[in-house]
């Protein structure tokens, strides 16, 4: 499905960045960061262009393939990693910053994930993420259909335990994202910090 989508000629969420990224983007620490199910980049990009190390990590080639070319054009460089979420390997005390922005895996694996990456994170490292929360279900504006691969704020204080909340809601928003992210939506927000 994956390549499929992203082979299209069309960036299948647009190359500007997530807009929970833009607005906290002034809270990250200074040092390298590692991107979520990264798809074409443009959030990796986003980082990049602010002089930051950004290693992309995502299941589809053909995603990762366009995520290259989107830094290229923009005139930075990415590390690319193709692999699955179920997998993947977070060194500990390796990253500042971590981002995950749609992120959406089964929750087993995603408990996984997130012990990991309270792992990855060095002290003062931040997660930066958003996500559609079940409430997303038939809103027909972007989303996985499935309500077990969505997350609440409540699961995720639980997943991330470890982490301090500076950023914690859950609200409606209008989200523009390409063609597949458009329109009312209901995600959860998090900031979240390694204490020093």
């Amino acid at each position: 499905m994956w390549d499929k989508r992203y082979a299209e000629e069309e960036l299948a969420y647009g190359c500007e960045p997530n807009d929970f990224l833009c607005e906290v983007a002034g809270q990250l620490p200074e040092g390298p960061a590692l991107c979520l199910a990264e798809g074409q980049g443009r959030n990796a990009v986003f980082l990049a262009r602010g002089g930051r190390s950004v290693t992309a990590v995502d299941l589809s080639p053909v995603g990762l393939e366009r995520a290259a070319q989107l830094a290229a054009e923009a005139g930075v460089s990415l590390e690319t990693e193709i692999a699955d979420l179920a997998h993947f390997e977070i060194a500990p005390v390796a990253w500042s910053v971590v981002v995950s922005i749609w992120a959406h895996v089964p929750s087993e694996v995603r408990r996984g994930l997130h012990r990991r990456v309270v792992s990855g994170l060095r002290p003062g490292g931040v997660l930066v993420l958003e996500a559609y929360t079940p409430d997303q279900i038939g809103r027909g504006t972007g989303g996985p259909p499935n309500p077990d691969f969505t997350m609440t704020l409540a699961g995720l204080r639980e997943e991330l335990a470890g982490l301090e909340f500076e950023i914690a809601r859950e609200r409606v928003r209008t989200v523009h994202e390409g063609r597949y992210h458009n329109g009312e939506s209901a995600v959860v927000q998090v900031l979240a910090r390694k204490p020093s």
